[in-house]
Formats: C-alpha cells, structure tokens, sequence
C-alpha cells in the first residue's frame, strides 16, 4: 500500500567491515583450483600429443591459461588452457610450417584478439548460429577421435581424417596388444567411474575420471610390465620457443586467422555457459558477476601471446574444466589462478612421474573427448529448430575439408537456409461451414504479395473470412495488402478476422494512427493508459505530468472507447437505447472490458470453465497487501484456481484475542487450513509499503506518564477505522526497535532504510502470529502445512524468500538456509522455488 507520509530517513546500524585481509583465499576456491588441476593436466598432455606438439607445450598453456587469463579475462569462474576445439586447427598449422612457426602464429592471433577486444566487437561472435558451432566442435570431434584411434591401435595417425579412415583396414590388421589393453582399460574407466555405485562411488568419485583413468592405466601397463611408448619430457633447458616464421604469407595469415576465430568464438561462448551454469547454481548468498565479454577476449589474447612466447600451445577456454570449476563450488577467479600454478608446479617437480605415463592411456583419453564433442544434446536441439541440414554439412565440411574451410561453408548454407525459408511461403484457401479460411504458412514478405493478393480476392464478397497467419515475420508490404483487402471486405458487408497458429485469434490489424492505450495482453513495460474526457470537460494534468500533448486527452485517446468503424454490427446484438455516462475511472475500467471480452476471454475461456467444472482446490493460502502494484498471479506465476488470496492494508495477520481483532482474517485462514486443506500458507510484504511508513510515524506512548504512574503511559486511542487496524503492526514495530532482536535483512545487504526494515521484520512478525492460530498451530503439528515469508520489491520486480532457521521457524522448517536467530531473505534465482529456498 503506497501513502503520501514523508519518508522515514532513519536506518538501521551496518556492521563496520572487518579490516585487512584484502586479499584472502577462500577454502571453496582451493578445494576448486586442486580438482580442476586434477582434470587439467592429464588432457592438457593428451591434447599436446593428439597435436603433434612437444609435451611441455600442453603444460605451458595450462599454467598460462590459469595464470594470465584467469587474472586477466572477464569471466571469473572460466578456466582456459589447451582445448580440443583447437586441436585440428593446431595439429594442421604444426605439420604445416613446424613447431617454432606455429608458436609465432599463437602471438600473432593473440594480438589479433587483442585488437578486437579493443573494438569490442565480441559480442558479434555470437551471432554465429549455435548450429554452425556445434557442428564445427563435432566436426573437430570426429577428426580427433579418428587420429587417436591408430594410437590406441598401436600406430601412428595420418595427415587428415579421409586418410585415417582409409588407413584403419590395415591398422586393424596390424593391432598392438599392449597398447589396445590399455586404451580398452583407460575408456571403461572413464565412462564407468561416474557410475560406481553406493557410498564408497561417492567417495572414490571426487578424484576426476581423467586423473584416476590415466593412473589406473598406468599402474596396470606398470604391474604387468608392458612394454609401450611412454610419455617423454625433456629437459626444461632444452625446450623449443619461437622463431622466425617460414611459409607463405597468405598461408600464415590464414593460419593465424583461423586460430583466432576458432579460439574466439569457443572461449566466448563457452564463457556465456559457464554464466548459466553459474546462474543455476545453489548459492544466493554469493554472487559472480556476469562474463565481460570484451574483457574475456582480450584476456585471452594476452595468454596467447605469453603461451606462444613461451612455446606452448594456443589457449581457450574451456568448457568442461569450466564446468568442473562452477560445480566444485568455486566462488572467484583465484581457483582459476591457483590451478594454473598446481600445472606450473607439475611440470617442474613431478616430471619422473609423467614419464610413467603411456601415450596409450592419453590417446584414449582425447579420443574420448573427441567423441564426446559429437554431443547428443546439442544435436536434438538442432533438430528441433530445423537446422539439422546446417549441422551435417558444417560437420561433413569441417572434416573433409578443415576447419575455416568447413565454417565458412556452414555459414553460406545457413545463409540459404534462411533465404529459403523467408522467401517460401505457402497460401491456401478453402471453404468449410460457410466460412473461407485463408491460411498462410511462413514468412509474409513483398516476394509473397502478389501471391497473397490473389488468394484473397478470391473470397467472395459478403462472406465470413478467418486469416491464419502461421509465420514469424510479416514485413511492412504484406501488411499493407492485409489491412487494404480488410478495409475493402468490411466496406462490402463482409466479415474478416486474423488467427495466429492453430486458430487462436488475434486482435485486429490497427487503422490508422495507433492509439496510446493498454491493449490485451500488451507489454507493461512504459505503457500509459490514457482516460478520455467526458464531454464538455477538460482533463487537467497530474502533478507528475509533464506539459505536452499527452496532459490533455487527444483524439486518439477519445477514438479508444469508441466503436471501429470497420467492424459490422452483429445483427444479433441488439444496441442499447441510451448509453451511461460514466466517469473517468469508470469509463477506463468500460474501456477494458471490451478488449477483454473481444480478445482475451476467447483465449482464456477454457480454464475458468474447467475449474468451474471440476471445482479446482487451491493448495495455497497468500496473504498480501492491499497495494494496486502487487500483481499475486504475476509474481506468483499462478493461474485460476491456484491461490486463495487474502489481502489488507500491511498484509497484517491479527493474533487471536487481540483487542479489537478482526475475524476476517482468522476466518480465512481458518476455512483455508481446515476446510480447503491448503499445504502452504505465505505471507509476502513489499517495498514502499505506506501501512509500514504511517507505522513509522505513529507516535508511541506517553514518556511522561511514567512518572505519574510508574509506567509509560497508554498510547492515543485510534479515532480511525486505518489508525486502529494498524494496531496490529505495533508488535512488528517493537520487534524492530528491539536491541535483542537481530535485524531482517536481505542476502547480500543491509536494508535500505527504515521502511524496508520494517516490511522484512513485519513479514517475520506475522508469521509468529500465524502459527498462534489454532488451525496454523495444529497443521504444522500434523506435518501438512508450512508457512513462507516473502519480501516483493517493487522497484526492482525481484522477490526474496525468507530462509528456513531454527530463530524464525518460517516454513516450519528444517533449520536450514540461516543460522539461529537469523532472519535473512534470499534473492529468488530465475529456478524452481526449492533451489531459492536452499
């Protein structure tokens, strides 16, 4: 309930922070940093050997990746290094022009990331359709599962993947036992560690199923004493760093261009997931600010340049190692900075140990990452938005013919396709029970005009016509034809109406100027809604109002209530012999009733009858305030049926023999718990209350009275019906003041003023008085009924669920969500109602 009483400026005391420890390492981010370096490290030396590079260089971008980028780049939890994405591209640079070469073209493609990041231009990788992406990265993933298959066979890869495809009669002709028994060992570990059962499944579970596939296969080639190919890491002094670049010009501009667009667009949308993944996640009380894009990039152009300088492997970001982050609880970008130097150190202290390691084991490890790539999920999706075409051909390209090459053609498809389908449209007409359906599949653009001109001149005049327009885009000369050929029907005696997919009925196409008024179903977003004057009167403006054409009522406002000279009179409707007037208010609400009953109830229809058929119980009990701009269907996403709700000024719950108690409420909650059986009883406040401001401003009792009689004094007996009402928030008011009492609060600040203070502790307040009902008492001693506080700001449209604890007891709880004595409101995530509650 809003109130025009001057704002209270009184605010509650903030704890001064704590002093030093600027900069500290939380114990989440360790626990992080150990598992991602656990994963980390053994793919980053796969990935290293499926490209044909020395192994350090799949060690140097790791520590680099977490290091630099991690420092540097915009998304926080993102983890970058050596990723797979980029294997084909690098493995082909490599065999190309040599490794030194290939470590200048690394630099040279961090600068160029660089160079966009400074023209921000990285939101423009995601226009890429997902499509395209997905078959690039599945694209890479055969080729790489196809190299790595003659190592796991024993043998060595070949130049491309029709040659690996050609060479795998005879490889298989000529296995390698050893190594096949490890490869067969190193992939039953990887997909059946996920999947151990029972507790000692969970505990064995938290070591990584790529750390514990390579030791397990290393452990057993060690015992059985295999002789296999291992892996080999030279001495640190001997390793190889840039030099002069040798080849063409334009195949090292190619090079260096491919490596920056792959590296681009993977690591940025792989930062866009690790947002959603972070999104979801099950901690209110930490928030991780949303990926910087531009940031990001340049992030990662400034690891390219120090990887390549230092003669490792090109760096991106990675989406399963970011992943693994978000899920391993990590709560800022020091997890990623600490797995970078776990890598660092590594590499320089457990060299003994990695030579132990059989390029087998690593082969079969990558090559399940490689098939991986080909993801199932991504692949229904594409399916179905209808780019299943776009998908094979990025795929089949990228593999026969490369990576840049195979994008480039993936996009001039998905470029037709598109033409194709806003060019394709198909028109028919036909007759059924007197009415003539024209019905419309696909985009209206002026190539179909002519088409769709000549369909509806076939439709005679005098006749009842129903247009279903099936399509998403409808460009200004279609519109046009449309609304000509309806204007020239109507005028003929003919009827015309416009239906969206499986006949739901549109409103009408607009005449004219259109008009500034709400419209069903319309955005609430800036709308106004404009009262016409009676006649003879003028409208004077709103204090609030700006001088201008929209102070005063315009024709168009006055042409919103009248009748649409277009639409015919239904000779079954009888006119009225006189027309009310009605005031303002009156008129407006008149004004909306005709919309409503023209274009809203046929859409809405069905469910108010089912529920008057089947007589839907709520399960739920709301209890709200009386103020216009809570919406409990909106903020509650409920439809008929679903809530009883119980609103009054303050959203007051009187307790039982309170003086002057109003049995309206108890009554409600009685009928709600004991007949309708509810299972939740909510009470929600709200932000800008005026019940709680007015509570604020009431004057309290009488200090002199203390020394006449010993005692504070009575407070003034309320004169007014609202003054006495609000005696029931005099316990919500003292429970604030209370020195012993801690504060309510939202997660993650303090409340913004005296008000704010005041509707949290109100919330928490009433729900002590509901539980003082006899009927709310005995339900929650059943188990069949919790109660829930809720905070709705209305600024910001963002509503906050009280967390459970043993001090409030709000939803009868489990004790869990606060610490005892403290009543803290969570912010409700874009997630099912149970994570927010969490």
């Amino acid at each position: 309930m809003t109130a025009g009483v001057p704002t209270h400026t009184d605010r509650p005391a903030r704890p001064t922070p704590p002093d030093g420890r600027r900069f500290r390492i939380a114990g989440a981010d360790l626990s992080a940093s150990i598992s991602v370096f656990l994963i980390a490290l053994p793919l980053s030396l796969g990935i290293a050997l499926a490209t044909g590079a020395p192994l350090q260089a799949g060690l140097v971008a790791a520590a680099v990746g977490g290091l630099v980028v991690g420092r540097l780049g915009g998304a926080p939890l993102q983890v970058s290094g050596p990723a797979a994405g980029l294997t084909v591209v690098t493995a082909d640079v490599i065999q190309r022009y040599g490794w030194r070469t290939t470590c200048v073209i690394t630099i040279c493609a961090g600068l160029a990331q660089l160079g966009l990041a400074a023209l921000r231009v990285a939101r423009s990788a995601l226009a890429v359709s997902p499509a395209i992406v997905h078959g690039m990265l599945a694209g890479i993933g055969v080729t790489i599962a196809l190299a790595q298959l003659h190592i796991v066979l024993g043998g060595s890869p070949q130049s491309s993947a029709v040659a690996n495809v050609r060479g795998l009669p005879s490889q298989l002709a000529h296995l390698h036992p050893g190594a096949l028994s490890v490869s067969a060992l190193t992939v039953a570990v990887l997909l059946l560690w996920p999947r151990l059962p029972g507790r000692v499944g969970r505990a064995v579970r938290k070591v990584p199923a790529a750390l514990a596939a390579v030791a397990l296969s290393t452990t057993a080639a060690a015992l059985v004493g295999l002789r296999l190919e291992r892996v080999d890491l030279p001495s640190w002094s001997s390793h190889v760093l840039p030099g002069l670049p040798e080849g063409p010009v334009l195949g090292l501009l190619a090079a260096v261009l491919t490596i920056t667009l792959v590296g681009s667009v993977e690591s940025l949308l792989s930062a866009v997931a690790v947002d959603k993944l972070v999104a979801a996640r099950k901690t209110p009380g930490v928030r991780i600010p949303r990926a910087r894009l531009d940031r990001e990039l340049a992030g990662q152009g400034a690891g390219n340049v120090v990887s390549g300088a230092l003669g490792g492997l090109p760096v991106t970001g990675v989406a399963v190692r970011s992943a693994a982050n978000v899920a391993a609880g990590s709560v800022s970008r020091n997890s990623t900075m600490l797995h970078g130097l776990w890598v660092a150190v590594a590499a320089l202290l457990l060299v003994p140990v990695l030579d132990l390691i059989p390029l087998a084991a690593l082969a079969a490890l990558v090559m399940v990452v490689g098939v991986q790539m080909v993801n199932i999920t991504h692949l229904r999706s594409v399916r179905r938005n209808r780019e299943l075409l776009v998908y094979a051909v990025t795929l089949t390209a990228v593999v026969f013919t490369g990576v840049l090459e195979g994008v480039v053609i993936g996009i001039a498809v998905a470029v037709a396709v598109a033409l194709h389908r806003l060019t394709r449209t198909r028109i028919t007409v036909e007759e059924l029970d007197g009415v003539h359906r024209v019905r419309a599949r696909g985009q209206l653009t002026f190539l179909a005009v002519p088409r769709l001109s000549r369909m509806l001149h076939q439709v005679p005049q005098e006749a009842r016509c129903v247009v279903e327009l099936d399509g998403s885009f409808m460009d200004h000369a279609a519109y046009e034809a449309l609304h000509d050929w309806r204007s020239s029907h109507v005028a003929q005696g003919g009827t015309a109406e416009f239906a969206g997919r499986a006949g739901a009925r549109i409103a009408e196409l607009p005449s004219g100027e259109p008009h500034v008024r709400c419209r069903p179903w319309a955005p609430w977003r800036n709308h106004r809604h404009v009262v016409p004057p009676a006649p003879g009167l003028d409208v004077a403006p709103g204090p609030d109002a700006a001088p201008g054409p929209d102070a005063t009522a315009t024709p168009e406002a006055a042409h919103a209530l009248a009748p649409d000279p277009d639409v015919a009179p239904r000779p079954d409707v009888a006119e009225p012999d006189s027309v009310p007037v009605l005031s303002p208010g009156g008129r407006q609400l008149a004004g909306g009733r005709g919309p409503f009953q023209r274009s809203t109830a046929p859409l809405v229809r069905d469910e108010p009858a089912r529920s008057a058929r089947e007589g839907r119980c709520p399960s739920q009990l709301f209890l709200t305030c009386a103020d216009s701009r809570l919406v409990t269907s909106m903020i509650t996403s409920s439809g008929p049926g679903e809530l009883l709700t119980v609103r009054n000024v303050g959203n007051l719950v009187p307790p039982p023999g309170a003086v002057g108690v109003d049995d309206s409420v108890a009554a409600a909650i009685e009928y709600a718990v004991d007949v309708l059986r509810v299972e939740s009883i909510t009470v929600c406040g709200h932000s800008g209350c005026g019940a709680m401001q007015a509570l604020l401003d009431t004057p309290g009792p009488d200090p002199g009275a203390a020394d006449r009689f010993g005692e504070a004094g009575p407070a003034p007996v309320p004169s007014t019906p609202l003054a006495r009402w609000l005696r029931h928030g005099q316990p919500s008011l003292e429970r604030m003041r209370n020195r012993q009492q801690a504060y309510a609060s939202i997660s993650g600040r303090l409340p913004a003023d005296a008000v704010e203070q005041l509707c949290l502790t109100n919330v928490v307040q009433q729900l002590e008085h509901l539980r003082a009902h006899e009927a709310v008492a005995r339900g929650l001693a059943e188990g069949r009924l919790e109660l829930n506080g809720m905070y709705f700001h209305v600024g910001e449209a963002q509503a906050y669920l009280l967390a459970h604890s043993a001090g409030t007891g709000a939803g009868g709880g489990t004790g869990i969500g606060a610490a005892p004595g403290e009543e803290v409101f969570n912010r409700v995530a874009p997630t099912a109602r149970e994570e927010s509650r969490a």
